[in-house]
């Protein structure tokens, strides 16, 4: 079966899409949650409301998930505040939804973080506290101790996302940084139920890193978290304020977060309701039914981006080479890949490793790779990624586009700007890591 690789470009953002539409907040909200007789049903437990029932949330997807919370509960919720990043927000009568910074946190997103603490604080023991969390949900629950400022939390939050640390190793420090992370909105909720509804963004699903998993026991340290200040070298670039916090901290002058052992957790409920495996399964069925034979590859990719560039086109060339292809193949791989920024261009993770890819690709035909976030937006751009294949880098060369300049300068979205390649979907209203499709055709 010979297919046209412009057609296998279009193939594979259809099967990317696929894995999009799956893993849409309202889909998974109506799938999770009912209204029941004298209280609520949450993946078929009830929790009996006594008194009020409020909503609260922070995340890329949370305003999606509010809007469906609203329609299932209606009239039933006392009082409701989400935070969205900028573009995600939506009119709703129940429930505030604040815009807000991401990656970075601005003053939206502390002034919308202290009314949802306030919000926490009103709570009492027969309430109900349903709390809506997706990923980006710690740049969006923008805090800082006691001591610091705005502008240095700002400040820090930059170094983290560009220092090459890992999503759990940045939020590591976030929860050691703040007043709601780390447990610390499940013990202020105490002794009301908190139900907590998550998107994942990280893989392995662990509550404890999604959005810094403000309603999940935090059994890192103080410790952990200047392990992490250490390892990035970050302790002479960072704020003084703040890594004086963290040294009281592992010193045992502040308190850590709340543990396993807390009883503010025998009241609260973790439920994860969509992850990136939801999103891959979906995308394979969309595959199969382009008349692709289709392997998810269970290694989530969380390597650095060259590494991971590396492995994909090894996946490819070896799928390729190892079998005679009865039919096209699709292999498809979720995870979020590191990426320490060393230049001063404009791009995002996944653009980058498209790039990389399509460099590792020029001598190999037959392969179109895909890389893209679920979210609808890579790093501080509008693309959610972009597509490549043999031909995207020596029809960059011969249309005079340096793709080496562009690559060496972090600028790879100016790159696909000029030569083609964006995926563009606009704001998705999920998040849950990115997606790499592989289309092998002969």
């Amino acid at each position: 079966m010979v297919i046209n690789m412009k057609d296998n470009m279009k193939l594979a953002e259809e099967i990317f899409l696929a894995g999009i539409e799956a893993v849409h907040p309202s889909k998974l909200v109506w799938k999770y949650i009912k209204p029941a007789e004298g209280g609520v049903l949450v993946n078929d437990f009830f929790h009996r409301v006594n008194g009020k029932i409020y909503v609260a949330g922070a995340g890329k997807a949370s305003g999606a998930m509010a809007e469906a919370v609203e329609e299932i509960l209606g009239d039933s919720i006392s009082e409701g505040y989400v935070i969205v990043k900028y573009g995600c927000s939506r009119p709703l009568k129940r429930i505030t939804v604040s815009e807000a910074g991401h990656p970075l946190p601005d003053h939206n997103g502390f002034a919308a973080t202290k009314k949802i603490l306030e919000i926490a604080r009103k709570a009492r023991e027969e309430d109900l506290f349903l709390f809506l969390l997706s990923g980006g949900g710690s740049s969006l629950l923008a805090d800082y101790p006691e001591g610091s400022s705005e502008d240095e939390m700002i400040r820090m939050n930059d170094l983290l996302v560009k220092c090459g640390a890992s999503i759990s190793e940045i939020n590591t420090v976030r929860r050691h940084l703040s007043r709601i992370k780390g447990g610390q909105l499940a013990r202020l909720v105490y002794p009301a139920t908190l139900v907590s509804l998550i998107i994942s963004d990280v893989p392995g699903d662990y509550p404890a890193v999604i959005a810094s998993g403000p309603a999940y026991p935090d059994d890192s340290t103080f410790a952990d978290a200047m392990k992490v200040v250490e390892k990035y070298r970050l302790a002479e670039r960072m704020p003084e304020n703040l890594l004086l916090h963290l040294r009281n901290g592992v010193d045992g002058n502040i308190p850590e977060n709340p543990g396993t052992d807390d009883p503010c957790f025998l009241k609260t409920f973790n439920t994860i309701i969509g992850n990136n495996r939801m999103a891959l399964e979906a995308a394979s069925a969309r595959a199969m039914e382009k008349g692709f034979d289709c392997i998810i590859d269970d290694a989530q990719l969380c390597l650095d981006a060259g590494e991971a560039a590396e492995y994909i086109i090894k996946k490819a060339l070896t799928a390729r080479d190892s079998m005679m292809l009865r039919k096209p193949l699709c292999i498809l791989l979720g995870g979020e890949t590191t990426l320490e920024v060393k230049g001063k261009g404009t791009g995002g993770r996944n653009q980058h490793l498209a790039l990389l890819c399509a460099k590792l690709l020029r001598r190999h035909a037959g392969i179109t790779v895909l890389c893209s976030g679920t979210d609808g937006t890579d790093g501080p751009t509008h693309a959610a990624g972009a597509v490549v294949d043999n031909n995207t880098w020596t029809d960059a060369v011969m249309n005079r586009i340096d793709p080496e300049y562009y690559l060496r300068n972090f600028d790879s979205y100016n790159f696909f700007r000029e030569a083609g390649g964006h995926v563009i979907t606009g704001p998705t209203y999920t998040n849950v890591m990115d997606l790499v499709v592989i289309l092998i055709s002969e």
